[in-house]
């Protein structure tokens, strides 16, 4: 196995560890949460090590205080096998006074909120890691940096190394560390095999409810055909009752969703509400993707050849891989993903938008000079219905591509930048 790579969640780890207490990291399965934190703890308790584990669960009844004594920061792996750990860390950061002090991490499956008195506001952090992005990896060479777009906002020229045939196989591998050590078909089954767990087990784990391993495929399969759009929960509940003799509830259908996202396997895209110049009224739903693509295709059971002859479908699983990336590149940035839409159909794929209140508007597109202009038209109309007397006029307009040969801003100011050359 390859060394560890970088990740952007490493210095967002170190810099909260600078003023707080204790930083909770959360995010789905196999995305490197435990190996990010190996990192940078001081000593590392594994909670659910087989050797140990018996011991760990009666030390955490008789005394927590004694399972968390360690240098720190002091990793707690699976620390939700064992939820009263919470209050016993929330406990020690109070009286040792001190930043720095614990590093928690675990599985996707959440902890039983009824063992745990306290939330821990002022004394952890929550941090969100998802799986890697095309600059963590090593796909994207990082010639063209948002960081550098927010803060003069400057001309932009690059060569893009990324063909269709490489993205059809990045979409398909996803970003999961352990995929990004492997070649061929072996890195394709990393997804695969989180797809299966998720479905037989996972999903029922997240609230200990047990549910239909098949009704989950269909669920996710419909999710995956309506990724970058804002589909209704009902549309998704007729498509999958389609020749199911059982009758489902838009409640049930919900619950299951719910349960997807509270393992993170569904990150939505939430509404962004800009002050505009008219008075369009805009949308406010939510947009669905997964939280990598790879879970798109595994849902579908497609592969890197199908996504090719499938250009429809490629577009829509890019999309969802595009958002995975400017996730991770605006959490370095201070920022969040949104997305944009009106009454009159104007619409924006995503908006970086940084807590300082400077935001840049991206159009997600496969590439093409029609698909391009088209993208870049649609950027304009927005800037211009944005009142800029209320707010920051946009940082910059960027059309983003799954391919082209090259980054570079076009005469109307709109730049294009293709996925291989992006960083934070």
């Amino acid at each position: 196995m390859k060394g560890y790579k970088k990740r952007i969640a490493d210095n967002l780890l170190k810099d909260k560890l600078e003023y707080i207490g204790g930083v909770l990291i959360e995010g789905p399965k196999w995305c490197g949460k435990t190996t990010t934190a190996e990192q940078i703890a001081g000593s590392v308790l594994y909670m659910a090590n087989p050797e140990d584990l018996a011991a760990n669960l009666q030390m955490a009844e008789i005394s927590p205080s004694t399972l968390l004594d360690g240098k720190s920061p002091r990793l707690v792996d699976e620390w939700q096998i064992a939820p009263q750990l919470w209050d016993a860390a929330r406990f020690q950061i109070d009286h040792r006074q001190g930043p720095g002090q614990f590093i928690f991490t675990g599985s996707a499956v959440p902890a039983d909120k009824s063992k745990i008195l306290h939330s821990g506001t002022g004394r952890f952090s929550w941090l969100i890691m998802r799986p890697m992005s095309l600059w963590e990896s090593g796909e994207s060479n990082g010639k063209v940096s948002f960081g550098s777009l927010f803060s003069d906002g400057g001309m932009i020229a690059a060569q893009n190394d990324l063909d269709l045939n490489d993205i059809a196989r990045l979409l398909c591998r996803g970003g999961w560390p352990q995929a990004t050590n492997l070649d061929g078909e072996h890195a394709l089954k990393i997804s695969a095999d989180y797809y299966e767990a998720v479905v037989k087990t996972d999903i029922s784990r997240a609230d200990g409810v047990k549910r239909d391993e098949i009704i989950t495929r269909r669920l996710m399969r419909s999710y995956a055909r309506n990724q970058g759009t804002q589909t209704t929960i009902r549309s998704i509940r007729d498509d999958i009752t389609v020749n199911e003799p059982k009758i489902m509830d838009e409640e049930t259908v919900a619950s299951y969703i719910n349960a997807l996202k509270r393992i993170f396997v569904i990150e939505d895209s939430m509404a962004w509400s800009p002050n505009l110049r008219s008075k369009t009224a805009i949308r406010t739903s939510d947009t669905r993707y997964f939280i990598d693509p790879s879970i798109a295709t595994c849902a579908l059971g497609v592969g890197p050849k199908d996504m090719i002859t499938d250009l429809n479908t490629m577009g829509l699983i890019f999309e969802t891989m595009a958002v995975r990336d400017l996730r991770v590149y605006a959490d370095a940035l201070e920022g969040n993903i949104f997305h944009y839409r009106d009454k009159n159909g104007l619409e924006c794929d995503a908006v970086m938008h940084l807590r300082n209140g400077q935001y840049g508007l991206i159009e997600i597109k496969l590439g093409g000079d029609t698909l391009i202009e088209a993208g870049a038209k649609t950027l304009r109309a927005l800037a211009d219905e944005i009142d800029t007397t209320k707010m920051h006029k946009p940082a910059f307009l960027m059309v983003l591509t799954a391919v082209g040969k090259y980054a570079y801003q076009r005469k109307d100011g709109v730049f294009v930048a293709p996925i291989g050359c992006l960083r934070p």
